[in-house]
């Protein structure tokens, strides 16, 4: 911490003798008090400090969050490609499978217009 943050610390005794505190126990108080907050509130001097650490970190960040989402996009892609390869396959095999049953369908009606001329 490079300097000390403002406290008013006469009128935090003034306070706290109005109050039932002894003038010693509010000195006590008042200047541990003033210990605390500069020992562990940030100035504006250290926020500046740690600005441009910070704009680093932040840029790091923003770069390794852009090549995840640029991998996590070619991988869905690729997937995407793949259940595409897939259905042309199924509809292929589908075609297949519905051609040999109007192969024959069309053979067993053939065979019966053949058997109904014959019985004629």
């Amino acid at each position: 911490m490079t300097e000390p943050v403002a406290f008013d610390t006469h009128k935090f005794v003034k306070r706290l003798t109005e109050n039932g505190f002894t003038q010693q126990q509010a000195e006590v108080l008042a200047d541990e008090q003033v210990n605390l907050l500069n020992s562990n509130l940030a100035t504006k001097a250290d926020i500046e400090k740690l600005t441009p650490k910070t704009k680093t970190d932040i840029e790091q960040a923003g770069r390794g969050i852009r090549a995840d989402i640029e991998q996590a996009g070619r991988a869905i892609r690729a997937d995407i490609e793949n259940l595409r390869l897939d259905i042309l396959a199924a509809i292929a095999a589908t075609k297949a499978e519905l051609l040999r049953w109007i192969l024959g369908a069309l053979i067993v009606q053939g065979g019966l217009v053949v058997a109904l001329v014959k019985l004629l």
